[in-house]
């Protein structure tokens, strides 16, 4: 599997849908017969909560990865869902900034661990970034190959997206000169509040094709899911926001397929 990519997904406000994007986009590419990672990089942990791993069984996990005292092959876990595997997060990463300070290229870390035989075992390798533009966020989108950026449908929603958007053209522009926009997710929106259509259409003309043609819509059984340990579309594959991540699955599917075949 030569042509994985490796996706962060960041946005530096947190309650935009990050994990619930990583988890579920995950998900829906997995029962598409994709082999996918997440890596967890968030001391929240939330995406290995919402896989159901248990944090007794997070010994082996991201910061012991960043912190050199175990080699990535050993911190991926298996998920109850065929496909999908995870690196977990535990409150320890929170310590891991002044632990790298002493390091020179401390932003190539989590780069430098990839190794090739690593990720050439996945399709889709996603980074779950900490909602925060920090180191950890630095380094993920040094490792990566694009960023996706869940945005929310609120006032503030094109504020702190520009903020974002300099902070990955600063990462292009000195640590990772391949760094592309894999597009603009548009979160939580309610087809019945006039503001969430506003501000999905001032997203549409600022960004144009940056932004997913998919929407996804807020759904209660969203909200639910991580609290049974389950992605929504296990927990409830007819709702409507497991039908948008499956349709945002299909829609990042047929990019890369066309983006390999140019």
């Amino acid at each position: 599997m030569n042509n994985q990519k490796i996706i962060a997904i960041s946005n530096q406000k947190g309650g935009v849908g990050k994990t619930t994007t990583a988890i579920n986009l995950a998900t829906a590419l997995a029962a598409c017969d994709q082999k996918v990672l997440i890596i967890d990089l968030d001391p929240q942990g939330n995406a290995s909560t919402g896989l159901g791993i248990d944090y007794s069984n997070r010994s082996n996990s991201i910061y012991e990865v960043l912190s050199g005292s175990i080699n990535i092959e050993s911190a991926s876990h298996t998920t109850s869902i065929k496909n999908l595997f995870i690196i977990p997060s535990t409150v320890e990463l929170s310590g891991i900034e002044p632990e790298l300070l002493d390091q020179t290229n401390r932003a190539y870390v989590l780069k430098n661990l990839l190794s090739d035989d690593f990720k050439n075992q996945f399709d889709f390798i996603f980074i779950d970034c900490p909602p925060a533009l920090s180191l950890l966020t630095v380094m993920a989108m040094t490792a990566a190959d694009s960023v996706l950026v869940p945005l929310q449908c609120e006032f503030f929603a094109l504020e702190g997206l520009s903020q974002l958007i300099k902070t990955i053209d600063r990462v292009r522009k000195n640590l990772n000169q391949n760094l592309s926009i894999d597009g603009i997710v548009l979160t939580m929106y309610d087809q019945r509040n006039r503001l969430s259509l506003q501000v999905a259409q001032d997203v549409r003309s600022h960004l144009k094709e940056k932004v997913f043609e998919t929407v996804i819509p807020r759904n209660v059984r969203m909200s639910e899911a991580p609290s049974f340990g389950l992605p929504a579309l296990i927990y409830d594959h007819r709702s409507k926001g497991s039908q948008a991540y499956i349709q945002l699955a299909n829609e990042i599917l047929k990019k890369t397929k066309n983006l390999e075949a140019a």
